[in-house]
């Protein structure tokens, strides 16, 4: 059997042997589940379906992971008309692998797809991919509490165009990979710098949906940041210049008083998942949560502060710098509604307490 190399970001090489067939994927591969980081690690399989002028998506198929063939011209090259999502899988302890919230990153691919002139598979589809995507490269799914497997739809504009218009065809992929902390830091706290010069969207934008072009445009300011010891940029409203918006991959939450404050989505936010299960879950434990404009000052004078997303799941934020001030939250620890809220947010994901919530997906192996 062919073996490959497989990176992470220490650029440790682990080598693997590849599977060769859908059902070839018994076993947990051989990795440093302890040095993994947030990084792609190839795995076996990835799911492809196509979309014709008519709208409807084929059935799909479970192949090697591999190079994909697209046209110079496609609308996904040219003119950016793509979306992506993310979300994970998880082992629990007696070996099962349960999935978090499936169908809200579907519904949310749909709602991304109408914004960008776009067909989008169904939910039922989208959440059939996945499901077969994972099982199909179950052996990637790290041990329980070692990390997760990350999944990566991919929906583009992958038929050809010359002139400014939506592709005539579309391409809905789906890959994975091992995965540990997105931040270097883990659950310590970040380091985030207020941007005062760059803006992530603008309203009446795209900055609502998952769109492809959203996250390119952060780079520069992201690049910037971390090249003077920041962990990530945090965005204000391209109006006012003084209102939260986002990190650039994440929400960002602000506790005062034991008051739970986010940005409301307006258009300009993406509606987070993992934001809004940790609404939902403070809401649950007694927590007055808003969503509201959020200023900058009030940023400056919170008791804590701490991010949102698939890939950080929560983060709590250590100090933030805003034109030249620097403001550190409880001592450069982890803040207690925080580490609450990561605890009882992780123990639904990786099915340590019952989901009471109704959001796990158990995984037929």
């Amino acid at each position: 059997m062919p073996s490959i190399a497989y990176k992470v970001p220490s650029m440790t090489k682990y080598q693997a042997s590849l599977a060769t067939n859908y059902t070839d994927t018994s076993e947990v591969v051989d990795l440093d589940w302890e040095n993994l980081g947030f990084g792609l690690v190839e795995t076996d399989f990835m799911y492809v379906a196509k979309c014709g002028p008519d709208g409807n998506f084929s059935k799909g198929e479970v192949r090697p992971f591999g190079p994909i063939a697209v046209s110079p011209s496609a609308g996904v090259l040219n003119y950016g008309q793509g979306l992506f999502e993310g979300l994970k899988a998880y082992r629990k302890t007696d070996g099962s692998i349960l999935l978090f919230r499936p169908e809200e990153n579907a519904t949310r691919m749909i709602t991304g797809a109408e914004r960008m002139c776009m067909p989008a598979p169904t939910v039922e589809q989208f959440v059939d991919a996945v499901k077969k995507t994972v099982l199909a490269n179950k052996r990637w799914v790290p041990p329980t509490g070692k990390g997760s497997l990350y999944i990566r739809p991919l929906l583009m504009g992958s038929g050809a165009v010359l002139g400014l218009a939506p592709a005539p065809e579309y391409t809905f992929i789906i890959f994975v990979s091992p995965v540990g902390n997105y931040f270097k830091e883990g659950l310590s706290p970040i380091n985030l710098i207020v941007e005062d010069k760059f803006h992530r969207a603008s309203p009446g934008g795209t900055g609502g949906v998952k769109t492809i072009g959203n996250y390119a445009s952060v780079l520069k300011a992201q690049k910037i940041a971390k090249g003077k010891g920041y962990s990530d940029v945090l965005y204000l409203d391209a109006v006012h210049d003084k209102y939260l918006e986002e990190v650039s991959s994440c929400n960002i939450f602000v506790v005062k008083d034991n008051v739970i404050s986010t940005p409301a989505i307006k258009g300009t936010i993406l509606p987070g998942i993992t934001r809004k299960s940790i609404i939902e879950v403070a809401q649950s434990k007694g927590f007055k949560v808003e969503e509201r404009l959020v200023s900058v000052d009030e940023l400056l004078d919170a008791d804590e502060v701490f991010c949102t997303g698939t890939a950080v799941v929560v983060s709590p934020v250590g100090s933030i710098t805003y034109m030249g001030e620097r403001v550190e939250y409880g001592n450069q620890g982890v803040g207690v509604v925080s580490q609450q809220l990561y605890k009882s947010l992780t123990s639904f994901q990786m099915g340590l307490v019952e989901d009471c919530m109704g959001w796990t997906v158990q995984l037929n192996q």
